[in-house]
C-alpha cells in the first residue's frame, strides 16, 4: 500500500531509551522496527500488550511528544515530523489521554478549554464561533455547552469529563484521535460507553482512533484491526475478529485466554520473566522463554515476519495459523 492510499503509515520505528546514567546505564529498546497503517477508510486500531510493551511509546510518536530512534511516521504522505507544521498536525490529530482529570486545570472552567482549541485549531474567528463549534461537539457525545458552561472539572465525574475530552478533541474536525488508556481511569459502568461512542464518532463522521489499551475485552469488541505489542515488537497485527476467533501468535493465544468477559481488565499487569529481563535487545524471539512452543531457533535467530494474508502477519517462526495460499 502506498502513502497517499493511507492515513496514517509507521514505516520501521524504534525508540530507544537509556537506564541509568550516561556512562554506566544501558539502552532499552521500547519499540523495535514496528511497521503499520491506517487506510483512508475510518477504522479503529486497538494496540493491546503488557505494560512495558511500548503502546505508550507508540501513541507518543504518534502524537509527535516523542521522536523516534529511527524509522518514520508519515501522515496522508507527509512526513509527520519534518514536513506538517504543528497547527496543521495538531487539526488533523487530536489526543484522549488516559486520565481526564490531568487534562484539565481546577482552576479554570472546562468550557475555556474547548473555546481555545477552536480558536487555535478548529478555524473559529471569534468567541461566538468557538462557541457553536464546543456546542457542536458536545452534543456528539452527550452533552451540550450550557451543561458545562461555568464548571471546573471537579464538578464532573471521570465519565462525564471524558466525554469532554473526547468533545476537545472532535473540535478540530480530525482526520485520526490517538486514545492511550481512555477508559482505564473509568467506572466499570462507563467503559462500555465510551468505546460506543468510538464506534459512533468514526462511522458518524468518519474519524479514525489508534485505542491503547490494555482492557483486551474492549479492544477486539471496538476495533477492525489489532496490533499486538511485545517488549517492543509488533508480533501479530490483522482484522480483529480474525484474530480473536484464530490466535497466530503463542502470546496473542496467551492474551485471549486471559479475557473472562467483556469489560473486564486484567486484575494485575504481567511481569516480566527474569529470563526475559536480562537482555533487552535480543537476536532471537522475544518471547521464546515462555513460549509453549519455542524451539532451539527460537531461542538462536530472530523470527521472520510470516504474511498469513493480504492483513495480517506475525512475527513467529511456528505460527499458530497456516499462511493462506
Amino acid at each position: 500500500m502506498t502513502a497517499h492510499q493511507t492515513l496514517l503509515d509507521i514505516q520501521n520505528l524504534s525508540r530507544e531509551f537509556r537506564i541509568g546514567n550516561f556512562l554506566t546505564g544501558r539502552k532499552m529498546l521500547a519499540l523495535d522496527d514496528v511497521s503499520l497503517h491506517i487506510g483512508q477508510a475510518p477504522t479503529i486500531l486497538s494496540v493491546v500488550g503488557e505494560s512495558g510493551c511500548g503502546k505508550t511509546t507508540l501513541a507518543k510518536i504518534v502524537l509527535r511528544l516523542l521522536k523516534p530512534t529511527r524509522g518514520r511516521v508519515m501522515l496522508e504522505g507527509q512526513d509527520s515530523f519534518s514536513g506538517i507544521r504543528g497547527q496543521e498536525f495538531m487539526h488533523r490529530v487530536q489526543p484522549i489521554f488516559q486520565n481526564p482529570f490531568e487534562a484539565f486545570s481546577s482552576r479554570r472552567a472546562v468550557e475555556k478549554y474547548l473555546i481555545d482549541t477552536a480558536m487555535a485549531y478548529g478555524g473559529a474567528r471569534h468567541k461566538k464561533q468557538a462557541v457553536e463549534a464546543a456546542d457542536k461537539a458536545l452534543r456528539s457525545v452527550g452533552l451540550n455547552y450550557d451543561s458545562v458552561c461555568g464548571k471546573y472539572m471537579t464538578q464532573f465525574s471521570g465519565g462525564e469529563l471524558q466525554r469532554v475530552s473526547i468533545a476537545r478533541a472532535l473540535i478540530t474536525s480530525p482526520r485520526l484521535i490517538v486514545a492511550d488508556e481512555p477508559v482505564a481511569m473509568i467506572d466499570a459502568s462507563m467503559k462500555m460507553n465510551i468505546v460506543n461512542l468510538f464506534k459512533s464518532i468514526r462511522d458518524t463522521y468518519g474519524i479514525s482512533f489508534i485505542y491503547i489499551t490494555h482492557d483486551l475485552s474492549t479492544a477486539y469488541y471496538v476495533s477492525n484491526t489489532i496490533a499486538t505489542l511485545y517488549r517492543g515488537s509488533l508480533i501479530e497485527y490483522g482484522p480483529s475478529m480474525e484474530i480473536m476467533e484464530r490466535p497466530a501468535h503463542p502470546y496473542t493465544e496467551l492474551l485471549m485466554n486471559s479475557v473472562p468477559h467483556v469489560g473486564e481488565k486484567w486484575k494485575k499487569n504481567v511481569r516480566m520473566s527474569e529470563a526475559e529481563t536480562r537482555e533487552f535487545s535480543l537476536d532471537h524471539c522475544k518471547f521464546a522463554a515462555r513460549c509453549n512452543y519455542a524451539t532451539d531457533i527460537c531461542r538462536q535467530t530472530r523470527p521472520p515476519n510470516v504474511r498469513l494474508s493480504a492483513t495480517r502477519s506475525v512475527l513467529c517462526y511456528h505460527p499458530l495459523v497456516a499462511p493462506e495460499e
